[in-house]
């Protein structure tokens, strides 16, 4: 079956997500560097880093010499499969994308469609259902789930199109991911976060049935990658198990550091919440003796 070369460099889809990508940067800055005088509503310059580093990061996913190798190589196709669900996601969240896009973009577009868009009722029920962490959670297990299955994988691979929706499908799914656990936004009800350790602790089981699979399975589950070229000199089967053992460290590393830093915030609040609770209790006891002194003073 032939391979299509469906990220190659230069080619008319990468050159529109390059300019997309690119757009989207611009915006921001603008929207940022509006809102720097602002003290109130000013994002730290590491948020706006991580924001640039998370387009990034989808540049090399989709239009970078990475997608050159996709359909040469599993192990890279994972790799695009990563950084588009697993690394992406967290850092465009991380940078409070929302307001400061709002002020960078042409704001014609922003009172005529976006404003409307946001205001109007059944968008708004539709987007309660979205940011809910049991949807967020389903979503992204049924994307990594249904395009690792060998037909899906199969038709990605041979339609250009299709690799497209593969693509967006995971990105969309991983922004979704991330939400409850970043919670950008302050509208998103604050859920207790020992709940989302639990959302991050069984989103890495469809994870880990994939990637052991692959990395234990002892026949090539993309027959595909047979007809490849073999770059760096790795069988199929080889590339598969590395494919994913990346896959296993990766999603297991990320998803951990997630939940540590949840919980170190989580018993930090406890911490502070209980040392507040025992200075009030002191500041209760000591007003009475305080009063009882002045009451026996001659």
């Amino acid at each position: 079956m032939p391979h299509l070369h469906h990220g190659a460099l230069g080619s008319p889809g990468s050159l529109l997500l390059t300019l997309v990508i690119v757009f989207a940067a611009l915006a921001y800055l603008r929207g940022w560097l509006h809102l720097r005088p602002t003290a109130v509503n000013a994002i730290p310059v590491l948020r706006a880093g991580s924001f640039l580093l998370g387009l990034f990061l989808i540049w090399v996913a989709v239009a970078s010499p990475v997608a050159n190798l996709d359909h040469e190589l599993l192990t890279a196709h994972m790799v695009q499969h990563l950084l588009l669900m697993t690394f992406a996601p967290p850092l465009i969240w991380l940078g409070a994308p929302v307001i400061p896009l709002l002020h960078g973009l042409p704001q014609g577009l922003v009172q005529r469609v976006i404003d409307p868009l946001v205001q109007w009722s059944p968008a708004q029920r539709f987007g309660r259902v979205l940011v809910r962490p049991a949807f967020c959670w389903l979503a992204a297990a049924a994307a990594l789930l249904g395009w690792h299955a060998p037909p899906a994988f199969a038709l990605g691979l041979r339609s250009g199109t299709w690799h497209m929706v593969e693509h967006a499908s995971f990105f969309a799914t991983g922004l979704l991911f991330w939400w409850p656990v970043v919670q950008p936004s302050t509208d998103v009800s604050k859920r207790p976060n020992f709940a989302i350790i639990l959302y991050l602790f069984l989103a890495t089981l469809p994870c880990d049935v994939i990637s052991g699979f692959l990395v234990f399975c002892d026949r090539v589950v993309y027959p595909v990658y047979f007809s490849a070229s073999r770059p760096f000199g790795l069988s199929a089967l080889e590339d598969q198990q590395c494919a994913g053992a990346l896959m296993w460290i990766c999603v297991t590393v990320v998803y951990l550091l997630a939940g540590a830093i949840l919980t170190a915030r989580l018993l930090s609040a406890r911490i502070s919440h209980e040392g507040e609770l025992v200075q009030s209790s002191l500041r209760a006891g000591i007003a009475p003796i305080r009063d009882s002194q002045r009451f026996l003073e001659p």
